[in-house]
C-alpha cells in the first residue's frame, strides 16, 4: 500500500495535495485552542505562546535531522537480513534536506506535511502538562520527539520501514497500515503525554490527601469547542494528503475521506453527549470536546478503507471510550490530564488501529472493487505493540533523562501565580484576578 517514492504524482493529485497540507495548520490551530481553553486562565498566554514555540522547534530539528531519519520508501536506509528477508530499520537521508529538491514531487511533499505532522504530534503533550510545565522544558522536550522519537517510528510506518514490509515478508495483509497519522502523529503524541503526566506529577490541589482526585474545569469553553471546529478542517486535510502519500489511494477517494472524517467526529461526540447525560445527568461540554477529536483522530488510520457507515462505528466507539479512559485515568491512576490528551490521541489512536484492522476495505486493482487483507489485524496488533512495549519506554525515558539536566515542572511559586506572570511577565486577561487558594488544601 506505501507508493514508490520514484512515482510521480499527476498534476491534478499534485495541486490537490498541496490543498490539503495548507488545510493542516487549522489542526495545529484548534489544537492549540483546545489545550489552552482547557487549562487555567492564568496560564492561558503560556498555553498558546508555547504551541507556537513548539511547531517552530519542531519544524527546525525536523528540518535538521528528523525527516533524514525517516525517509522516503524506496530511499538509502539502514537495513539488517534475518532468514533471507532484508528489514528496513532506519532511512539514511542527508541532513538539512540537502538533495531533497522542493519542487512538488512526492517526496518533497512528504517532507513539508512531516513538518506540519511531527509539530502536531509535538503539540500533544502540551495539553498533559498544562499548567505546570515549564517553557523552556517543553521546547526540549519536543527537539527530543522530533529528532528521535516521531521520525524513528514514522520511518517503520511511512518510509518503507519493518512495519510496512509485514505484509510482504510475513503475509500480514498490507503490513501495518496508517494513512492519516493515527499512530505516527496521535499516538506517538498520546504516549508522550502520558510519559510528561507522570514525571511532572499531579498539579497542586488535585487530589486530596485520601487520593479522590478534585475537579478543575477549563477556563473557556468558547476556546475548546472553536478549536474542534478549526481541527475538523484541518484533520481533512491531514487524513486525505496522508492518504495520498503515503498510502498511494486515488486523488477521488479525497470525497469519501472527507466525508468518513466528519462522520466519525461527529457520531463520536453525540456517543460522547449520551455516556455523561447517562452519567452525570447532563451532558458534559469539555468531555463531548474531547469525544469530537477523539473521533478525528480514530478516523485518521482508516478513513480511505471505510464505508462511511463503518466510519461511524469507528467515531460511535472513540465517543464511548473517551469519558471512561479519562475518568480512570484521574481516579484509579492519578494521572492528572488537564486536556485528556491521553485518553483522547493515545487509547483512542489504539483503538482506531484496532478497527482498522476489523473493518478496513483495501483497493484490489484485479477484480476493480475492494476486498479484506487476511491478517491485516495482525499486522496492527504488531504497531500496537510496538507503539507500548518501544515508543513509550523510549519516550518516558528521553524525557525521564532531560528532567535530569533541565527540570520540567515549574517551582511551585509559579504554579501558585500562573504560568503566565511567572515565565512570561503578563497575563492573558491582565483585567481579571485569577489568582485561587487551592494551594492551601494541601
Amino acid at each position: 500500500m506505501t507508493p514508490n517514492s520514484a512515482a510521480a504524482l499527476s498534476d491534478t493529485s499534485t495541486v490537490l495535495c498541496i490543498v490539503l497540507i495548507l488545510l493542516v495548520p487549522f489542526a495545529a490551530a484548534g489544537l492549540a485552542l483546545i489545550n489552552t481553553g482547557l487549562g487555567r486562565s492564568r496560564s492561558a498566554a503560556h498555553a498558546m505562546l508555547g504551541s507556537v514555540l513548539i511547531v517552530c522547534v519542531a519544524a527546525v530539528v525536523y528540518f535538521v535531522c528528523g525527516f533524514s531519519w525517516q525517509g522516503i520508501a524506496g530511499g538509502a536506509a539502514h537495513t539488517i537480513t534475518i532468514s533471507g528477508n532484508r528489514w528496513n530499520l532506519l532511512a539514511a537521508q542527508p541532513w538539512f534536506l540537502r538533495g531533497l529538491k522542493l519542487d512538488g514531487s512526492p517526496a518533497s511533499l512528504q517532507a513539508w506535511l512531516g513538518i506540519l505532522s511531527v509539530a502536531i504530534a509535538a503539540m500533544i503533550p502540551l495539553g498533559s502538562g498544562g499548567d505546570r510545565w515549564r517553557l523552556g522544558a517543553c521546547c526540549a522536550s519536543t527537539a527530543l520527539l522530533a529528532g528521535i522519537t516521531y521520525p524513528i517510528f514514522a520511518h517503520w510506518v511511512w518510509g518503507g520501514g519493518w512495519l510496512g514490509q509485514l505484509g510482504a515478508f510475513y503475509g500480514l495483509g498490507h503490513g501495518f497500515q496508517d494513512a492519516g497519522g493515527t499512530a505516527t502523529i496521535q499516538v506517538v503524541g498520546g504516549l508522550t503525554a502520558l510519559s510528561i503526566a507522570w514525571i511532572l506529577g499531579p498539579r497542586r490541589g488535585k487530589y486530596a490527601l485520601d487520593g479522590m482526585p478534585a475537579a478543575i474545569p477549563g477556563h473557556n469553553v468558547v476556546y475548546i469547542i472553536f478549536g474542534c471546529v478549526l481541527a475538523l478542517v484541518g484533520w481533512c486535510g491531514l487524513n486525505a494528503a496522508g492518504a495520498i502519500l503515503y498510502a498511494g489511494v486515488a486523488a477521488q477517494s479525497v470525497v469519501l475521506i472527507a466525508v468518513n472524517t466528519i462522520l466519525a467526529a461527529a457520531s463520536a461526540m453525540l456517543a460522547t453527549a449520551i455516556v455523561t447525560r447517562i452519567r452525570f445527568g447532563k451532558p458534559d461540554a469539555s468531555l463531548c470536546a474531547n469525544g469530537w477529536v477523539g473521533g478525528l483522530v480514530a478516523s485518521s488510520a482508516a478513513a480511505p478503507f471505510l464505508p462511511p457507515a463503518g466510519a461511524m462505528l469507528v467515531g460511535i466507539g472513540a465517543g464511548l471510550v473517551v469519558p471512561l479512559a479519562v475518568e480512570w485515568l484521574d481516579v484509579r491512576f492519578a494521572v492528572d490530564d488537564p486536556s485528556g490528551a491521553v485518553s483522547v490521541h493515545a487509547v483512542t489512536g489504539i483503538w482506531g488501529l484496532v478497527a482498522l484492522g476489523l473493518l478496513a476495505r483495501f483497493p484490489d486493482a484485479a477484480h476493480a472493487g475492494a476486498s479484506e487483507a487476511p491478517g491485516q489485524w495482525l499486522a496492527q496488533l504488531v504497531g500496537i505493540a510496538t507503539l507500548v512495549g518501544f515508543v513509550l519506554p523510549l519516550t518516558y525515558g528521553l524525557n525521564w533523562l532531560l528532567n535530569r539536566f533541565i527540570p520540567q515542572r515549574v517551582a511551585p511559586e509559579g504554579e501558585r501565580q500562573g504560568l503566565d506572570l511567572y515565565e512570561l511577565g503578563a497575563g492573558a486577561y491582565p483585567e481579571f484576578l485569577t489568582h485561587s487558594d487551592e494551594f492551601l488544601q494541601r
